[in-house]
Order: C-alpha cells, then sequence, then structure tokens
C-alpha cells in the first residue's frame, strides 16, 4: 500500500488529517473573504447546474445517456470549486471531522455553514439573473428554459420525505467527490476523482441544496407556477438531508474510522 499512496496520491489516513486541517482554515477565515468565496462557489454550481440543463434538453439521446452526460456536464461546478477555489456549503460539511476533533467551536462551524449557505445562495441567484438576462434560456427553440421549469416544478413537487433521502444520498457522492480530490496531488488527479461520484449523484435524480438555489430563481424568473413556500421547504429540506449525507455519513464515519483516537488508522493503510 506504501507504493501506492506513495508519489500517486495522499493515503485515506492522510487525506483524514487533511481534511480536518483544512476544516480548521475555513472556519478561520475573515468574513468578507468567505463571503466571497461563497458567492464564487454558488456560482459555479449555477454553472454545473445549467450546463446539465442545456444537455437534458435535448431529446435525442435515450434517457440513460441523457442522464449520465448530463451529470459528466455538472461536474463542471465542482471543478470549479476544487481547482479555482470557492466555499461550497455541501463540501464544507465535511468540517465536522475538525469540529468532532476538538479542533473547531460548535458556533464557528455554524457560523462557516450560514455565511457559506447565504452566499451560496446570492451567487446562484445572481447567475440565475445573468443567465436569464443573456437569453439562455431561449437556446435549442426554448427548450432549455421549458426544461429549467420543468426540472424546478418537480423539484418542488418532490414529497419532503423524498426530497430529504435524495439530498442524503447526493451529499454523500458530493463529499467523497471532494474527499478524494484531496487524496490528488494534480488537477487531472482533482478532475478523475470528481467526475465519477458527481455524474452519479445527477444521472440518479438526488437533490443538491445549491444547484436548486440556480434553478428556482431561473424558472421563477422563467414564469415558473411554483409557490415560493414551496420552493422555501423543499430548500431548507434539502440542506438538512445534504447534512446528513456530508456530516454524518462521509465526515463522521471517517472520522470514527482514522481520526477517533491517536492510533485508530494503525495498520489499516498497510493492507
Amino acid at each position: 500500500m506504501n507504493a501506492l499512496f506513495g508519489l500517486d496520491a495522499y493515503s485515506p489516513r492522510e487525506i483524514a488529517q487533511r481534511v480536518s486541517a483544512i476544516g480548521v482554515d475555513k472556519v478561520g477565515l475573515p468574513l468578507p473573504t468567505l463571503f466571497l468565496l461563497g458567492l464564487l462557489g454558488g456560482a459555479f454550481i449555477g454553472l454545473g447546474a445549467m450546463m446539465f440543463t442545456l444537455v437534458a434538453s435535448d431529446p435525442s439521446p435515450g434517457f440513460a445517456v441523457s442522464r449520465l452526460l448530463g451529470g459528466l456536464a455538472f461536474s463542471l461546478g465542482l471543478l470549479l470549486v476544487v481547482v479555482a477555489g470557492a466555499e461550497l456549503f455541501t463540501g464544507n460539511n465535511l468540517i465536522v471531522m475538525a469540529w468532532a476533533s476538538g479542533r473547531v467551536g460548535t458556533g464557528a462551524l455554524l457560523r462557516n455553514w450560514v455565511v457559506v449557505c447565504i452566499a451560496n445562495f446570492v451567487g446562484a441567484t445572481v447567475l440565475a439573473c445573468l443567465v436569464w438576462l443573456s437569453g439562455h434560456a431561449g437556446l435549442n427553440d426554448g427548450r432549455v428554459g421549458a426544461t429549467a421549469v420543468q426540472i424546478a416544478v418537480a423539484k418542488a413537487q418532490l414529497p419532503l420525505v423524498e426530497a430529504f433521502f435524495r439530498a442524503v444520498l447526493c451529499n454523500a457522492l458530493v463529499c467523497m467527490a471532494v474527499w478524494m480530490a484531496m487524496g490528488g496531488r494534480s488537477v487531472a488527479d482533482k478532475a478523475v476523482a470528481i467526475v465519477f461520484p458527481v455524474t452519479a449523484f445527477v444521472a440518479s435524480g438526488f437533490e443538491h441544496s445549491v444547484a436548486n438555489m440556480y434553478l428556482y430563481p431561473l424558472a421563477l424568473l422563467l414564469g415558473a407556477p411554483v409557490p415560493v413556500e414551496h420552493i422555501a421547504v423543499n430548500l431548507l429540506c434539502v440542506i438538512a438531508g445534504n447534512i446528513v449525507g456530508g456530516a454524518v455519513l462521509v465526515a463522521g464515519i471517517y472520522w470514527v474510522v482514522y481520526l477517533r483516537t491517536p492510533g485508530s488508522a494503525e495498520g489499516i493503510d498497510q493492507r
């Protein structure tokens, strides 16, 4: 295993240590910096959602092919976040590893989540306005806009229990993508680590809160008949599911495996 995790990638235990250390850095960011990076994170994920909608508006591929291609296109969003640099609420659920180790306080953790979530919403909404003003929705004889409206209406009508568990599964995959990207040493490593989990969650129809923060405003601008209260309830439900998927199923489990006690991971990397 040492050869496998030598020059090519960090070992899982090293990834856990890196994620914890970066979590400390993230909560220590000055508020203006955190908010600006959060704006970028929302806009970047919005660009991924924009590309997904473009692919989904083409009726020619079959269902599975269309979903896979759309998921691949959506990967642009997380690639921009990880490689170009931005703060993303769903990815920041991994800060729980630093919190569980006592390196980050509860107040600092919640401050980061709240600020980044709000900034993501603002960034995604601003991008939706720019896309609307650009006339992008008119592409493919208006099918792009019609598809955006159709997607948003379907999301708002999801039963809350279903939306919650779709969000859990979504952020488990998103945080695994971020986790594996932390194991890479090059941009190519990070791209490979990100593309497959992101494509999987998008193709499977799982729910990403920040992507929805772009799709809902765009759909409303395009005249979608979606009550704002339905959007608000759906977003809150999806945010809660994303937290469980990222903070519990990924950060929590890996903290128990690698960081709970000083030697808890001894011998694991050598198997």
